[in-house]
């Protein structure tokens, strides 16, 4: 005896899923610098130390006289000479104009005129002490620096960002399917059979 069947056989849908990942590069350049240093400044101004020797005292302790000092000496003896001459005839007049108060003033006179000074003598140095005149001026040294600050110009670079999104693939692998088998089915009516 045959059953009548009903056969189904189905198949499901499937889904295929394909990805591919994000991709993500940051590059950082460095950043652009220029330095300069410009070199200092410096300036040194010098005044060189001075000595002065001056022996022209010494030269004339020892009779080493220059013409001009010679002339002067002589002139202000000279004038000295004048002057004691003129206060010794002056005394001498007053002397002889007081004749009357008894003395011998011819004489006095002519015995003071007639006899020289005693010459005086003495130890001494030649040259003499301190004689030679020494005068130093130390010298000076001036130092001016100027600091040149350096010259910095510095430029930063963007970041360069690459970004690649991930994607995603989605679709239909298979279709879903439904198979209907029928066996044995038989339709009966009246004075009709019929296989289905």
């Amino acid at each position: 005896m045959q059953f009548p069947q009903i056969r189904l056989q189905s198949q499901p849908a499937l889904i295929e899923i394909q990805t591919k990942a994000a991709n993500q590069s940051i590059e950082q350049p460095g950043p652009l610098i220029d330095i300069q240093q410009p070199p200092a400044e410096l300036t040194i101004e010098r005044v060189p130390s001075k000595l002065t020797i001056d022996q022209s005292k010494a030269r004339e302790d020892v009779d080493l006289k220059s013409i001009a000092k010679r002339k002067e000496e002589f002139a202000a003896q000279g004038y000295q000479d004048l002057l004691a001459g003129i206060a010794r005839r002056r005394q001498d007049g007053d002397e002889l104009m007081r004749i009357e108060n008894k003395g011998n003033p011819i004489a006095t006179q002519a015995k003071r005129n007639s006899e020289k000074p005693p010459h005086e003598f003495n130890i001494g140095w030649i040259p003499g002490s301190n004689s030679v005149k020494l005068s130093y001026e130390p010298g000076r040294v001036n130092i001016q620096v100027k600091v040149n600050r350096p010259i910095i110009n510095s430029e930063a670079r963007k970041s360069v960002h690459s970004y690649t999104p991930a994607e995603v693939e989605v679709r239909l692998k298979q279709y879903q399917s439904l198979k209907i088998d029928f066996d044995n089915l038989k339709f009966i009516g009246f004075n009709y059979e019929q296989n289905i």
